[in-house]
């Protein structure tokens, strides 16, 4: 009746490394910097490793066309923001040894993407 026990047991106590080993990521993700660029460079914008806006770089010359500069922007943000996802992903996947989880199991470990 109980000789699965010790099968539940091992997985609650690989779930809760995972959790860890996943919050210990989160740590290092809000840490990391990935910057993307658009205009030839008139933009760039910064985001941390979970896709977070942390800094903007405007060339003065950008600013003369106001309906340029916000899709420069966006345009900006959009790469830095796929780049840290990339990143993300590619964490994950050395973190889960290539295993690919399934949607949602990451938000209840506590690594679900952006906050």
């Amino acid at each position: 009746m109980f000789g699965n026990l010790g099968n539940l047991t091992g997985l609650l106590k690989s779930a809760r490394e995972l959790q860890g080993n996943m919050a210990r990521m989160q740590e290092a993700l809000l840490a990391q910097r990935h910057t993307g660029e658009s205009g030839g460079g008139q933009v760039r914008a910064t985001v941390d490793g979970r896709g977070r806006l942390v800094d903007i770089k405007i060339e003065p010359a950008a600013t003369a066309d106001v309906e340029l500069l916000e899709d420069l922007v966006k345009s900006a943000v959009g790469v830095a923001s796929r780049n840290a996802e990339e990143a993300a992903k590619q964490e994950m996947s050395r973190l889960t040894g290539g295993m690919n989880l399934p949607p949602g199991l990451m938000d209840a470990l506590g690594g679900g993407g952006r906050a």
